[in-house]
């Protein structure tokens, strides 16, 4: 069985990529909470965040701390949801990060996540392009 979050990283999946290195990809979510929603993943096959090797912690949280940033300055949010689920309510069985833009009264309450889709391709691409200029990565530079 593949795992869809290792087939995304390997680029064998196609995604909305706002930011990826040797180790890391982050994505938009294809079921937003609101638009801009991303996933950090690891690149290695991880299942929970207990799993995720200590070479890999300090990379994972600079990269979520850099993509909430950017909610702000690429997005215009006033700032971001950050979460993670470990096996309980976890839809893929691969450590991943939720960075959600964030505004006083956009409805979101407690741990309900109401759903939205983006309008087409083109909508999802310029999300994506906005949270990556924010971020200085330019897609396909240098990595395969």
């Amino acid at each position: 069985m593949t795992c869809l979050f290792c087939s995304i990283a390997a680029g064998e999946t196609a995604a909305d990529i706002v930011l990826a290195d040797d180790d890391f990809v982050a994505f938009l979510d294809i079921r937003p909470v609101f638009k801009g929603h991303v996933l950090l993943v690891p690149r290695e096959h991880v299942v929970t965040l207990p799993e995720l090797p200590a070479g890999l912690r300090d990379g994972f949280l600079a990269h979520a701390q850099g993509l909430a940033t950017a909610m702000i300055g690429g997005l215009g949010a006033q700032g971001s949801f950050v979460a993670m689920n470990n096996t309980v309510s976890q839809s893929v069985p691969h450590l991943h990060c939720h960075v959600v833009p964030r505004t006083k009264g956009d409805g979101l309450k407690g741990f309900f996540w109401p759903r939205t889709r983006y309008a087409d391709a083109a909508e999802s691409a310029d999300y994506a392009r906005r949270i990556s200029d924010e971020l200085g990565f330019v897609p396909g530079a240098g990595l395969s």
